[in-house]
């Protein structure tokens, strides 16, 4: 397929920044520094790539004012100079990705179930074998690929797109402009037992998942449905693939989550928080607004204050890591023969300066 070009005078005018070189000069898309060709432009965020930047054939550049006045003389192509060349490239390839994406074909495939009494917009497209249950509302221009299963009492909002084998449990909430990705599964039964006697009795999920709006979720991530209230995603959140998300959490506006996050049950997330992978965060705590977890680490307390936050040792040889796990294990009782031997000392001080009184008393 032949990507269809457009005019870097296109480009300012949707997302502004300021232009030098030539508004007409066409470009098929963004490829990397050293990828691009004399039909893409590229796009230099961080400083450090200034030498490849240098040598691109790409036939246009975005970057920044400093980087701009540091290849001044060695890059020759058009520039697009703004205050952050990483947000202007992803609305770029946004808009690239846009023209030359095929659309949807409206309407529901022949293979595809959907209840009477549900209501499914006329401009939404149902892909072959999805089951949509009783009760469901699907929006404007929703998108909902093959294989997806749509609970009773679903609402899905306008132009969100549900990818393949998603499974969507009864009365949850998807927001407007969401993107859920192949084989996630939103409203299972959160993990609530109640133990009689060895025995485990199962504590009904009544909740929803309640999804905001341009909320991303990566595959095979899983968000629970709340035992008696609800689990809630809000606005803008960003899910990457394989995450956990226990019942009754909450997840504040913006916060975003790389692969392999567990979050447990009743969990409270602030706003602009991020996480690396394989971050864990224990029930019932509270996080504040604005913290950033290191990738590995294990949240076990509730953060009250914003700031960058890391729980893991750095990797080490086996063996040294069973030697620091040794020592590690021996703190305890290397502060009880630490604080004994800070008795010893200030008894022995005592006695040293009371001797030297009597001492210094008998010479008077």
């Amino acid at each position: 397929m032949t990507n269809k070009s457009i005019r870097l005078g296109e480009l300012v005018d949707r997302f502004g920044g300021q232009l030098i070189g030539n508004p007409d000069i066409q470009v098929v898309g963004i490829a990397p520094l050293s990828d691009a060709s004399d039909r893409h432009i590229t796009f230099l965020s961080n400083s450090k790539f200034r030498s490849q930047a240098e040598k691109t054939q790409a036939i246009a550049l975005i970057l920044s004012e400093q980087d701009h006045l540091q290849l001044a003389d060695t890059y020759q192509g058009a520039r697009i100079i703004t205050a952050n060349p990483y947000v202007y490239f992803a609305k770029a390839a946004q808009h690239f990705f846009d023209i030359n994406s095929i659309a949807a074909t409206q309407g529901i495939h022949p293979s595809a179930w959907v209840s009477p009494q549900a209501d499914v917009a006329v401009s939404a497209s149902i892909a072959a074998h999805v089951s949509i249950e009783a009760g469901a509302v699907i929006g404007e221009h929703v998108v909902i690929a093959a294989g997806v299963s749509i609970g009773r009492g679903v609402s899905i909002g306008d132009h969100s797109q549900i990818n393949a084998n998603v499974s969507i449990y009864n009365d949850c909430i998807i927001g407007q402009r969401c993107i859920i990705h192949s084989g996630a599964v939103i409203g299972a039964d959160g993990f609530g037992f109640a133990n009689e006697k060895g025995k485990w009795i199962k504590i009904p999920q009544t909740g929803r998942v309640v999804i905001g709006d341009d909320v991303e979720i990566g595959a095979n991530t899983s968000i629970d449905r709340g035992a008696l209230a609800d689990t809630i995603i809000e606005n803008g959140v960003k899910l990457d693939n394989q995450i956990q998300i226990g019942h009754n959490c909450h997840i504040g506006e913006n916060t975003a989550m790389a692969g392999c996050v567990g979050v447990a049950g009743s969990a409270k997330i602030g706003k602009n928080c991020t996480f690396g992978g394989a971050a864990m965060v224990l029930g019932h705590l509270m996080i504040v607004d604005n913290v950033h977890i290191s990738s590995g680490s294990m949240v076990s307390r509730s953060i009250l204050e914003p700031g960058q936050y890391t729980g893991f040792y750095p990797l080490a040889k086996n063996a040294d890591w069973e030697k620091t796990a040794v020592i590690v294990r021996n703190l305890d009782s290397m502060r009880d023969k630490l604080k004994q031997l800070e008795k010893t000392v200030k008894a022995q001080t005592s006695a040293n300066m009371i001797q030297h009184s009597n001492t210094s008393n008998s010479e008077e």
